[in-house]
């Protein structure tokens, strides 16, 4: 009975591996070519598909910090002229 469901997962991992290799696109293969690889999986099974996830499967995308956009940077109230005539004028009504 182990003996079938090691079997069964190493079909499992064959399958996996070689579908992996073909479904993905030609520019994202390292190391060599994706002709190459299908062959590898192919025809040596388990170490092939070792071989594939760590050497030729294309890395996964790591995620990037966005850019902020072009927006003017936050201003302090000290820096808003507006800001400031609004307050000389409170401040003069304030002393009449």
């Amino acid at each position: 009975m182990a003996g079938v469901v090691i079997g069964l997962a190493l079909l499992a991992f064959w399958l996996y591996s070689l579908f992996d290799v073909i479904t993905t696109p030609e520019d994202e293969v390292r190391n060599v070519p994706k002709s190459v690889w299908v062959l590898t999986v192919a025809l040596v099974p388990l170490l092939g598909g070792i071989i594939w996830l760590m050497r030729g499967r294309p890395r996964d995308a790591r995620e990037t910090w966005s850019v902020p956009s072009a927006q003017p940077a936050p201003k302090g109230p000290d820096d808003d002229p507006e800001f400031l005539r609004e307050l000389d004028r409170r401040l003069r009504d304030d002393d009449h």
